[in-house]
């Protein structure tokens, strides 16, 4: 079990900032709404709503558990992603899974792992506005499908989608934030993406704390880690 929460950390804790709804482009699949697990990962494989559609090797829709208490909402696949079709592999999935395990979760049961894109951008590059507003339904639809109690939005582009800001990770870190998502009222906490922390080892401190963040959160939900 951790320490007990000094007077700072519940502090923390509770300052929750209101966020922008999630603009959803319903336009792209109207029906989406009453999709189902198999549906929804049939049409994300289908999706040719932008062009990433024709440039991928395989759709990464999300892992894990879909009733988790703790959703996980990274930027987009990667080379390895791509290639295997399951988000965070290699040396950022092995980061990301110690993590998980220092705050007494397990990837398999206790979380579920996805990206705000679920087709890798050529050469790993940033998002387009336009990709991500594709992608948003089938984001919103995970979202309502999982009901977590918390998401963890590591990396920019995925705290800048879902609270609706240009503001930057080290702003947005340190707090609890609050979203209406989905038809939901739900808890975010912004930390670094886990690629980032392998090209930035001194912010893995950083990030250690927003994990902690996270982890206090749900205790104070009564949804803490066995750990």
């Amino acid at each position: 079990m951790p320490a007990a929460s000094s007077g700072a950390d519940r502090d923390a804790v509770s300052r929750v900032e209101a966020a922008p709804i999630m603009s959803v482009r319903g336009s792209v699949y109207p029906s989406l709404a009453a999709t189902d697990w198999p549906a929804l990962y049939a049409d994300i494989d289908s999706c040719r709503a932008c062009a990433l559609g024709a440039s991928r090797h395989c759709a990464v829709p999300g892992t894990g558990a879909q009733g988790a208490r703790w959703l996980l909402v990274g930027e987009a696949p990667g080379a390895e992603e791509d290639r295997q079709g399951l988000p965070f592999v290699g040396n950022a999935g092995a980061l990301l899974d110690s993590m998980l395990h220092a705050v007494g979760l397990n990837r398999e049961r206790d979380v579920y792992i996805t990206n705000v894109l679920k087709c890798r951008p050529p050469g790993n590059r940033n998002p387009e506005p336009e990709e991500v507003a594709c992608c948003q339904p089938f984001l919103a639809r995970q979202i309502a499908l999982v009901r977590p109690s918390l998401i963890v939005l590591m990396g920019r582009f995925a705290a800048q989608a879902l609270l609706g800001t240009e503001a930057s990770i080290g702003s947005l870190r340190g707090r609890v934030h609050s979203l209406d998502l989905a038809g939901l009222k739900l808890s975010a906490v912004v930390t670094y993406h886990p690629a980032y922390l392998l090209r930035n080892l001194p912010d893995k401190a950083k990030a250690w704390q927003d994990w902690l963040l996270a982890r206090r959160t749900m205790q104070a939900f009564g949804e803490g880690s066995e750990n």
